[in-house]
């Protein structure tokens, strides 16, 4: 089962005032385990950088005048992702909403709901009321953040990665994901309630034990009869007759 992580980093909050993408990450997952395979990828966004934006990412306008359109990669992209691969996104409906801006400017196919898996909905229905940002996760499942000065796609993915694997049960040895299987990728409520069967115990056969006693063994209980003095059953055959 393959999955993607996906992130990016923007110039704002909405692409309908004029905000793009400057930056996506996507790191491949197979049965939630990274592959190796990632696609790191700076845009172009053929605009000024807030430095609302500036002080979250670090990505500046200077650094990005040389680097491609989003028209440039968008190619790329949709094969990196592929066709059916579920996208696991922290606050999914952000990213997806960027992303999609882009590619129906350009005549390109959409990213439907149903391919998006959102790390923060699953954490906010399994921590209720607590912080769910990727950091407090990370701090919560001991992931080491040292890595993470300022947010950057790809490092995002990687920890978002490890986030993702303790939000649905974390690594147990010895157990597979019984609904992976074979599946195709389907949509979070699929991937947060996934069945975990544990794998068959191997158990030693024993040669069976006789019931029948040995010669020797009604011997020595004959003879351990003989020393008991007015035995119950006697005392009640006794009374019968």
């Amino acid at each position: 089962m393959r999955e993607i992580v996906l992130d990016t980093e923007t110039t704002g909050l909405d692409p309908r005032t004029g905000d793009r993408i400057v930056e996506i990450g996507c790191v491949e997952l197979s049965f939630h385990v990274p592959t190796g395979r990632e696609l790191h990828l700076f845009i172009n966004p053929e605009r000024d950088m807030p430095e609302e934006a500036f002080a979250i990412h670090g990505i500046s306008e200077e650094f990005l005048k040389d680097k491609p359109t989003f028209e440039s990669i968008v190619d790329e992209f949709l094969e990196f992702i592929g066709d059916d691969a579920a996208l696991v996104i922290h606050n999914a409906p952000f990213d997806a909403k960027f992303l999609n801006w882009e590619l129906e400017a350009l005549n390109k196919p959409l990213i439907p709901a149903n391919r998006l898996i959102d790390t923060l909905e699953i954490a906010r229905k399994r921590y209720p009321g607590g912080s769910n940002s990727l950091d407090a996760l990370c701090r919560r499942f001991d992931i080491d953040l040292s890595v993470r000065e300022k947010h950057g796609a790809v490092i995002d993915c990687r920890l978002l990665a490890k986030v993702y694997l303790e939000l649905i049960g974390g690594k147990q040895p010895g157990l597979m994901l019984g609904a992976d299987q074979g599946g195709a990728s389907g949509g979070s409520d699929q991937k947060a309630n996934s069945v975990v069967t544990a794998a068959p115990i191997q158990r030693k056969q024993l040669t069976p034990r006789p019931h029948s006693p040995s010669p020797q063994e009604l011997e020595a209980h004959r003879a351990f009869l003989m020393k008991i003095k007015d035995p119950l059953w006697n005392q009640k055959t006794a009374n019968s007759d």
